[in-house]
């Protein structure tokens, strides 16, 4: 019997869509696991200056990022963005050629 190409297929994206979700929580739980270790360090070593803010504040940037690529939260950079930037250059090169 041969397999359902489109059967597979599927079945390898949302594969592929539950390995970048693990790497997420992965993420995430190093994040939440390391940074108490980093508070104390720094409450220890030298209360005067709390330098564990810019960890804080640099990795949960990164993982803010990691969770829109993640999740497939893009305000800005949409499918349909991409489509009308797909339309739109493929105009300009439809002009380009037109006037040769």
């Amino acid at each position: 019997m041969v397999p359902n190409f489109s059967e597979a297929e599927r079945h390898y994206e949302a594969r592929k869509r539950v390995i970048e979700i693990r790497k997420f929580y992965q993420h995430l739980t190093v994040f939440v696991l390391c940074n108490p270790i980093i508070i104390v360090v720094n409450l220890m070593t030298s209360p005067g200056y709390l330098w564990f803010l810019w960890s804080l504040l640099g990795w949960g940037m990164a993982i803010v990022l990691h969770a829109m690529k993640t999740f497939n939260f893009s305000p800005f950079f949409d499918k349909e963005w991409e489509e009308r930037k797909v339309r739109e250059i493929l105009e300009k090169e439809n002009q380009k050629k037109s006037w040769k």
